[in-house]
This record gives structure tokens, sequence and C-alpha cells, in this order.
């Protein structure tokens, strides 16, 4: 049966996944939704995978963040972007889900020391060898659907940032 420990854990990410939800800015949002994938991989190293964990941060945390960032730059563009970046940059912004991260933050360090003292024998780790024959086993098609997935939104994000090279009342032709 959880914990204090998972409950005060699947609080944070619960908050942090509402106000990705309800935030009006996209940048906002991209940090919540960063605190909300720190969460769940807390939950899963508390559950006993800590490659799964550490998977969360790498992939969903780490690039897909980064490139939702890059896509949100790429369609901002101009000056009043950057007047728009300067005013995303003050603390009203970033202290929620600073806070929430530091929590999550303690929470982690927590379990690491409380972990290091021995911990249950019966407690399961999954290590990677178990990740990947699930991985590219039982779950291949729905590993190869994200990707396809990723890559459609990679390609109709360049479509939308890409400038007109045309103009509008011109046809294409072929030479």
């Amino acid at each position: 049966m959880p914990g204090i420990s998972f409950h005060f854990v699947a609080i944070i990410a619960l908050i942090s996944t509402a106000l990705v939800i309800f935030s009006r800015n996209a940048v906002h949002a991209l940090l919540y939704l960063i605190v909300s994938l720190l969460a769940v991989a807390v939950i899963f190293y508390q559950f006993g995978a800590p490659f799964a964990a550490a998977l969360e941060v790498i992939v969903y945390a780490g690039a897909i963040m980064v490139l939702m960032i890059f896509v949100i730059m790429m369609l901002n563009q101009g000056d009043a972007a950057v007047a728009q970046e300067n005013q995303w940059m003050q603390p009203r912004g970033w202290v929620g889900p600073g806070l929430l991260s530091g929590l999550l933050l303690l929470q982690m360090l927590w379990l690491l020391f409380a972990d290091a003292g021995g911990g249950d024998p019966a407690h399961h780790r999954v290590g990677a060898k178990e990740v990947g024959i699930a991985l590219f086993s039982r779950y291949l098609l729905a590993v190869e659907l994200a990707s396809m997935l990723l890559l459609a939104g990679l390609v109709g994000a360049f479509h939308l940032a890409r400038p007109s090279r045309h103009n509008p009342g011109e046809t294409d032709h072929v030479d």
C-alpha cells in the first residue's frame, strides 16, 4: 500500500498537471509539464523502477521539452516576441514551477537516503534489461507509433514555422 510519500508526490503531479491545462502562456505550461513529468519519475522510482524514472527524466522532461521549446521559439518571431519573452522572465512565471520542483527534489533526496539504509528485500527493482525486453517485445507497436507521432509533430511544426515563399495570387508551376 502506498504511503504518505506517494501521496505527496501524486498531489504535486496533479497540481502541476492541472496548471498545465489552465495556463494561458505556453512557456509556463511547459514549465509545469516538466514538473509533472519529474513527479511521475519520482513515482516510478518509489515503485522500484529507477531505470524507468531515469528514462522519464531524460526522454520526456529532457528531450521532448527541448523540442517543444524549440517549436515555440520557431513560431514566435519578431520584436514582439522578444518583448513578450522579457515579460515571461518575471518571477511570477517561474516561482510556481520552482517551488514544486524544489518539493520534488526534497522528496527524491529523502527517498535516496532512506533507500541507502538497506531497503526492503521484497522491493523488486526493474532494470534496463527488463525495460528493453518489454519495449521491444510486448510494446513494440506502441513505441513505433509514439516515434511516428513525434515525427509528424516535428514535420508539422516545421511546416507552420516556414515562411511563405510566394505571393498569395501566384500559383505553383513546374519548370
